[in-house]
């Protein structure tokens, strides 16, 4: 059975003394998910030490940017949370797409490190993990084990990736220089929907009680840090806007599934501002959509099955986009060409221009999804639709590269550029879209017995709970718990800024 970080008392009181006294070593102080969820409230002492820490620096307090209100420079703290609001000339609708930006997150410039700290803080306070003797193993398609190697690296432990060989080869590139060990790159067959493969590695790996997996697939600690930090960093942006414009409401939260994490902060701004949840995922791949499998290019989006931590019941909308939109649009964001088109015959304004390169292939992804709830929902110019983009363009430049050469042998001109901005953008229209229905919502949470009952061992009862809001409504106690935890074992260590 994979543990689903859910404990709230200290399992292993040896663990956790030798866990202190190494923390107290390696002078490391732990950030409480309060203070990710609102930073202005990191004491000034961690707040000025930090301004002569960079942010790719292997530096403990760069725990304490495990935040989204990073500046543009990734060193200040701002007020709110960096992001960008799409003109009509970039998604063809009069709704207000609204794309708050992973990009300012420390170490690897993407929103899956805040998703790693969520889930391994709270096994080092409940003395689950031990850093003398344990290697944290983090099992997904990119972004998360980049996540998880950078937090077990600023918390002196061994992180292990595990991740499919045909991701791009940026990935593999930054993991070199972070592991502390080559063979802590595991590479397994296929790509973005090759997940089962992954959980194949991890069952080998747990075969050695030294491997300590964190599946962000069944980790709550990664729905919950999405639900209390993610959540209300958007919450606080769409707030910003509304200030400005009393009229506007919000009206949709949209993310690509993935490991179901980002998702939690559906959860958290359905209950503050009444938005729905869309829940994007690839159409060669629509499991949620029709039950349906395949291969996709759309990275970051793992799939072909259902994660135990999506909370199905209450996602609104799913949608699915084609891999060739994110590909092909890629281009158009990021080619000379592409953008000259977009300055000359869209009207695309530098200011938006020069925010391109923020999005990766599953930023455009949300984007996309976006637009199609907009179209949907027939939504105007005082309508608000929040999503996120996880990672940037830096990280898909060899992508780029083999599409380019696969798609447009000839080159990638206006005419192409227009061309395909045409087809997936400005035509996204409402296909491959489900609002779903009650019916609908227990048949994709029934998908996911077969992953999680059936191969992974998670006991039925608990399975089943999932379903009951009262499941979900009882996980919020446990970051209060952990932060007293955390409190707790900071002043054991004795460790200050």
């Amino acid at each position: 059975m994979p543990a689903l970080g859910l404990e709230e008392h200290i399992v292993d009181r040896g663990i956790y003394d030798r866990t202190v006294a190494r923390f107290r070593e390696a002078q490391i102080l732990l950030p409480t998910f309060a203070q990710l969820a609102e930073p202005a409230s990191i004491p000034a002492e961690i707040r000025g030490a930090l301004a002569g820490v960079k942010p790719d620096e292997a530096h403990p307090l760069n725990l304490f940017r495990v935040h989204w209100y990073n500046g543009q420079d990734r060193i200040s703290q701002a007020d709110i949370p960096d992001h960008v609001v799409l003109p009509k000339e970039l998604t063809g609708t009069e709704a207000q797409i609204v794309v708050v930006v992973g990009a300012r997150f420390p170490m690897i410039a993407c929103h899956k490190v805040l998703a790693a700290y969520g889930c391994l803080a709270p096994r080092i306070v409940t003395g689950q993990f031990d850093p003398t003797r344990h290697r944290a193993v983090w099992p997904s398609t990119g972004n998360y084990c980049r996540g998880g190697v950078a937090i077990s690296r600023l918390m002196g432990c061994r992180g292990v990736a595990v991740l499919p060989a045909g991701m791009s080869q940026e990935r593999f590139d930054w993991l070199g220089g972070w592991v502390t060990d080559q063979s802590d790159i595991i590479r397994t067959p296929g790509s973005e929907s090759n997940v089962k493969e992954i959980y194949d590695e991890c069952a080998k790996l747990s075969a050695d009680p030294s491997n300590v997996i964190f599946n962000q697939f069944a980790e709550f600690g990664n729905h919950l840090v999405h639900y209390n930090a993610t959540g209300r960093a958007l919450g606080a942006v769409f707030e910003q806007m509304q200030r400005a414009n009393p009229a506007l409401r919000l009206r949709a939260f949209v993310s690509a599934s993935g490991s179901a994490g980002t998702l939690g902060a559906g959860d958290y701004l359905k209950e503050t501002y009444g938005s729905a949840i869309a829940a994007v995922e690839a159409e060669q791949c629509p499991t949620m959509l029709r039950n349906g499998y395949g291969e996709h290019n759309i990275q970051g989006i793992g799939d072909k099955h259902i994660p135990l931590i999506h909370n199905v019941a209450n996602t609104d909308f799913v949608v699915a986009v084609s891999d060739r939109a994110t590909d092909h649009l890629s281009l158009v964001l990021g080619a000379p060409a592409g953008l000259e088109y977009l300055r000359g015959r869209r009207g695309v304004r530098e200011a938006e221009i020069s925010a391109l390169p923020l999005f990766g292939l599953s930023s455009i992804c949300n984007i996309v999804a976006s637009a199609k709830i907009a179209a949907y929902l027939q939504l105007g110019p005082d309508d608000v639709i929040v999503t996120v983009a996880t990672d940037g363009a830096s990280m898909y430049e060899t992508e780029r590269a083999r599409i380019l050469a696969r798609d447009f042998p000839g080159g990638f001109d206006e005419i192409a550029a227009a061309e395909e901005f045409g087809r997936w953008m400005l035509a996204a229209g409402t296909s491959n879209l489900l609002e779903t229905t009650r019916a609908d919502r227990r048949r994709i949470f029934d998908l996911g017995y077969y992953t999680w009952v059936e191969q992974q061992g998670v006991p039925v009862d608990t399975f089943t709970a999932r379903w009951d809001p009262s499941f979900w409504a009882g996980l919020r106690a446990l970051p209060p718990g952990w932060d007293e935890m955390i409190s707790e074992f900071n002043s054991r260590t004795g460790v200050s800024p």
